[in-house]
């Protein structure tokens, strides 16, 4: 019995500890001894493979199970939260600190904006501001004061340098800044002409790399910062160190990219944070869904035009023509794509040659998500990632969706 329990015999051997060998007993049947070189699992191992010499059958699968029965069962009230996914993302050297903090303050804000078009109706803030933007169109109350809400959580989180808004007619410098010094561009909150009618909204954001050419230095020279901090501000989507954007709808759900993949976090009013429920998001393939405004029409070119009536014909896809879903908002348009595949986009027309949606912080932070969860961005005859911005407000034409729609559709305009 002294060699079942691990003691050690008067002939040198040796017997696994009490507890390996009541689970290596378990496993195969009875105890296993060794000599005292080899570890216990080297004697397990060994067994198995006496065992199947001999044509006797290993329980491999029961082992398996009972391993795996016996892990700690996870806990229904574990939340992996945003910051918890930007501390282990941290960890991994995908990002550093620096820029968590930076994704940490936009989250801030886009919780307080969630926060204010949700009470839109009842805080009256609904209706135009009184203004219009650099682009010339009108501002709504909640424009303006989303724009505030995004500036005020980059200065506080004293990591931006420069901030480039659709709201603003030119970049700032941010003064506050103590270090990091990223270039964030954002349009605050997108698809606002919604708002009254309880449509859903979002707010597009993009961080650039730090740079030291746009700095409060310069103030003494104001011209020369000016020109600096545009400068740092024009660069093409394929330098963007991350991107994502917040819809505002029936859930908050803040999707974000960091050049890994693409993450989906909705927000729990309850707990008060954003909640991963989108892990490693991909867009299907291909998706019988586009989304323009059809109300332009006549005013398209004509491949473009064909491209549409193909999409219309069901005998060029099996008897099954495409639907046609279009919000007017390209939050909402571009999450449900992403989900559901498809195709969305704004062309250009006769009237508007560029078409309406601005490079910097609309197509190109778009364009960078949908490309890490395996769609496109184009803008008919070019990668919209490509396209370095000649100004900061400058305007592309935008086709974005499944890979295999973009492609169809880039064959009607090349």
């Amino acid at each position: 019995m002294a060699a079942q329990t691990g003691t050690m015999m008067s002939s040198g051997s040796l017997c696994t500890s009490g507890r390996q060998q009541n689970v290596v007993q378990a496993l195969f049947g009875r105890p296993v001894q060794g000599q005292a070189s080899r570890s216990p699992f080297r004697s397990a191992r060994d067994v198995v493979e006496k065992r199947a010499s001999r044509g006797l059958k290993v329980q491999a699968v029961a082992i398996v199970e009972k391993a795996a029965a016996s892990a700690p069962p996870k806990s229904q009230y574990e939340l992996y939260t945003l910051t918890t996914w930007l501390l282990k993302e941290e960890m991994n050297g995908t990002l550093d600190g620096e820029l968590a903090t930076v994704l940490s303050s936009i989250a801030t804000a886009c919780k307080q904006i969630a926060s204010l078009v949700t009470r839109a109706g009842i805080s009256n803030l609904t209706g135009l501001a009184g203004a219009a933007n650099i682009q010339g169109e009108d501002q709504k109350k909640l424009d303006v004061i989303s724009n505030e809400v995004f500036c005020n959580a980059l200065r506080a989180s004293g990591r931006t340098g420069v901030i480039a808004s659709e709201e603003e007619d030119l970049p700032v410098s941010v003064e506050e800044t103590y270090s990091g010094n990223y270039v964030v561009v954002f349009d605050p909150l997108d698809g606002s002409s919604n708002i009254d009618a309880g449509i859903s909204t979002g707010s597009i954001f993009g961080i650039y790399a730090p740079s030291e050419e746009c700095s409060i230095g310069d103030m003494d020279n104001p011209e020369k910062m000016l020109e600096n901090c545009i400068l740092n501000v024009c660069q093409p989507g394929s330098s963007l160190l991350a991107a994502g954007y917040c819809l505002y709808s029936s859930s908050t759900v803040f999707v974000l990219t960091v050049g890994t993949g693409v993450y989906g976090f909705t927000y729990d009013s309850i707990v008060g944070e954003f909640v991963l429920s989108h892990p490693n998001m991909k867009v299907p393939e291909s998706g019988k869904i586009y989304a323009f405004n059809e109300g332009n029409y006549c005013a398209w070119d004509q491949g473009l035009k064909d491209y549409i009536n193909s999409l219309k014909d069901g005998s060029n896809f099996h008897g099954q023509p495409y639907s046609a879903r279009y919000i007017g908002s390209l939050v909402g348009d571009f999450h449900r794509t992403l989900l559901y595949g498809g195709i969305y986009g704004y062309p250009g027309d006769s009237k508007n040659k560029t078409g309406k949606l601005r490079l910097l912080y609309e197509c190109a932070p778009m364009s960078l998500i949908m490309e890490q969860a395996g769609g496109k961005g184009s803008t008919g005859v070019q990668r919209v990632l490509e396209v370095c911005p000649e100004a900061v407000h400058q305007r592309v034409p935008l086709f974005i969706g499944s890979p295999k729609e973009v492609d169809y559709l880039e064959s009607f305009c090349k």
